[in-house]
C-alpha cells in the first residue's frame, strides 16, 4: 500500500541512475498525430471484418459503444496527465493513487496492452503486405512464412521484420520517431478518407438491413471487438516526460485524437457496410481492399488501400513499442523492474537496451501465435487498466484535492464511474477462456512483485534507511530541442 506522491514521481521523472533524461521534443501536432499513429491500424485495417461478423450492420452501434467507453476513460487520462506529466502512465497514476502493489499490477496489464497488443498489431501487417506485393509485382510471401501455426503457417516473419524496423527508428531518438509518426498518420488519414469515397459511390442503404441481426447480445460482442480498434489513445501519455508543456498539451492531445478517430471509424463502417452486404464482408481478410475491389471492378483502388494499411500499421507498431518502452522505463526507476530498463542513452536521449529487448520479446508471439488469441488478451488487458485509471481519479481527488490539475473531467465523479462501468461491460463479452487466461497472467504477476518487485523497491528502501521518499536524486534534464 506504500503510495508515491505525484510531486515526487514529477521530481524523478527527468532523470535516471546514469544520469541522463529524456528530451522534451514533442511539439501539440506531433503528438497528436503520435496518438493517431497508436490507434489507426489493425483494429481497422484488419480487425472490421472480425467485428462486423460479431454485430452485422450495427457495427456502427458497436463502435459508438466503444468510443463512448473510451470518451470517459480519456477525459480521466486527460486530467491525471495534466495532473502527473510523467513517462509510466496508468502504472504511475496508480502509484500516486492506489499504492505499489496495485501499480505495479497495473503495469504488469500494460504488458497486455502496449507489448501483447504489439504483436497482434505485427501480425496484421503481413495480410496486407502481400495483398500490395501481389498487386503490385505479382509475388507473395507463402503462407508457411506470413502465418502463424494453426493458420496455414509455420511463422509470421513479416511480423517480425516489422517490429524490428520499429526498434531500429526508435533508438535513433524521439524526435525522428514523432516525425515518422505524423508522416505516417497522415498518409493513412487520407488513404481512409479515400476509402470512404470509393466505397460511397457504391452505398446501398438497404445493405444496412436487417441492422442487428445477431441481436443485443452482437452489438455486445462487437463492441469488445471494436474497442481493440481504440486501444492506443492512452499511449500519449507515455509520453509525457518528451512533451513540450506536457500539462497543457498532453489531455488536449487525448481528447482531440479521440475524436477524430471516432469520427474516421464510423465513416469508414458506414461505407463498408453500404458498398458491400455484411455477410460478404464478415471474417473476411484485408476486407476494405475486398469492398474497394468490389466498388470499382479492378484491383488498382485495393492497391492504394494496401500501401495505406501497410503504413498504418506500421506506425502502430512503432508507437505502441514506443509507449511499452517508457511504461517499463519507469517501472525500473522505481527498483519493480531490472535496471537495464531505465538506462538512457547520453547520445539519443532513448533507452536502447529497453527497446531492443521489448522488439525481441514480444516478436515471439507476433511469429507464432494466432491473432484472435492475442487480441482477446489485448483488449481484457486494457479494460482492467482502464478501469483502474477511472478509480485513480475518484481516489486522487479525496486524496489530493490540492493538487494543480490543468483538466479537470466533466461531470464528476459520474464520468469516472461511467468509465468502470463501461469497462466491466466490456470485459463481460469476452470468452471465458480469455478470462481464465487474464487470470492467470494477474497470478504470475502478483508472483513476481512478492518474489522480485517487492524486495527492491526502491520507495520501500529509502523509507527502510530513514532517507529522502525516494529513489535516485534528478539529475540535470538536457535542453529541449527546436
Amino acid at each position: 500500500m506504500r503510495i508515491k506522491s505525484p510531486d515526487l514521481l514529477v521530481a524523478e521523472s527527468g532523470a535516471d541512475l546514469e544520469g541522463h533524461g529524456l528530451s522534451r521534443s514533442i511539439g501539440p501536432f506531433q503528438l497528436v498525430c503520435f496518438g493517431i499513429g497508436a490507434i489507426v491500424g489493425t483494429g481497422i485495417f484488419v480487425g472490421l471484418s472480425d467485428t462486423v461478423a460479431e454485430a452485422g450492420p450495427a457495427v456502427l452501434v458497436s463502435f459508438v459503444l466503444a468510443a463512448v467507453t473510451c470518451v470517459f476513460t480519456a477525459f480521466s487520462f486527460a486530467e491525471l496527465g495534466s495532473a502527473i506529466p510523467v513517462s509510466g502512465s496508468s502504472y504511475s497514476y496508480a502509484y500516486a493513487a492506489l499504492g505499489e502493489r496495485t501499480a505495479f499490477l497495473v503495469g504488469w496489464c500494460l504488458l497486455l496492452e502496449y507489448g501483447v497488443s504489439v504483436s497482434a498489431v505485427a501480425i496484421g501487417w503481413g495480410q496486407y503486405l502481400n495483398e500490395l506485393l501481389e498487386h503490385t509485382v505479382g509475388l507473395r510471401i507463402p503462407d508457411a512464412l506470413a502465418e502463424a501455426p494453426g493458420h496455414g503457417g509455420v511463422v509470421n516473419v513479416p511480423a517480425v521484420v516489422v517490429m524490428l524496423l520499429a526498434a531500429v527508428l526508435l533508438v535513433r531518438g524521439v524526435r525522428e520517431s514523432a516525425r515518422a509518426t505524423a508522416v505516417m498518420a497522415v498518409i493513412k488519414i487520407g488513404v481512409l478518407l479515400l476509402f470512404c469515397a470509393i466505397a460511397f459511390t457504391a452505398f446501398r442503404a438497404g445493405q444496412l438491413t436487417p441492422f442487428a441481426p445477431e441481436g443485443i447480445g452482437g452489438i455486445g460482442a462487437g463492441a469488445s471487438l471494436a474497442f481493440f480498434s481504440f486501444i492506443g489513445f492512452d499511449a500519449i501519455s507515455t509520453a509525457g516526460e518528451e512533451v513540450k508543456n506536457p500539462r497543457r498539451n498532453v489531455p488536449l492531445a487525448i481528447l482531440v485524437t479521440l475524436g477524430v478517430v471516432t469520427l474516421l471509424y464510423c465513416l469508414v463502417s458506414l461505407a463498408a457496410l453500404g458498398a458491400m452486404p455484411w455477410e460478404r464482408i464478415g471474417g473476411k481478410p484485408a476486407a476494405l481492399s475486398l469492398i474497394v475491389n468490389h466498388a470499382t471492378g479492378s484491383s488498382l483502388g485495393s492497391t492504394v488501400i494496401a500501401v495505406g494499411a501497410v503504413v498504418a500499421i506500421a506506425s502502430v507498431v512503432l508507437a505502441v513499442m514506443y509507449g511499452q518502452t517508457r511504461i517499463l522505463l519507469s517501472m525500473s526507476r522505481d527498483g519493480l523492474m531490472p535496471r537495464v530498463f531505465e538506462r538512457v542513452s547520453p547520445r539519443t536521449s532513448t533507452p536502447v537496451a529497453n527497446t531492443w529487448i521489448v522488439a525481441v520479446v514480444f516478436a515471439v508471439p507476433a511469429a507464432v501465435v494466432p491473432l484472435d488469441v492475442v487480441l482477446d488478451l489485448t483488449v481484457i488487458g486494457t479494460l482492467a487498466t482502464m478501469a483502474a485509471v477511472n478509480v485513480c481519479v475518484i481516489a486522487l481527488r479525496r486524496a489530493r484535492p490540492d493538487l494543480a490539475r490543468r483538466f479537470r473531467v466533466p461531470l464528476y465523479p459520474a464520468a469516472p464511474l461511467l468509465g468502470i462501468a463501461f469497462c466491466l461491460y466490456l470485459m463481460c463479452g469476452l470468452p471465458l477462456l480469455t478470462w481464465v487466461q487474464f487470470a492467470v497472467f494477474v497470478g504470475i504477476g502478483s508472483l513476481v512483485y512478492s518474489g522480485y518487485g517487492r524486495k527492491r523497491s526502491r520507495l520501500a528502501l529509502s523509507r527502510a534507511r530513514g532517507g529522502p521518499p525516494a529513489g535516485p536524486p534528478p539529475a540535470p534534464t538536457p535542453a529541449t530541442r527546436v
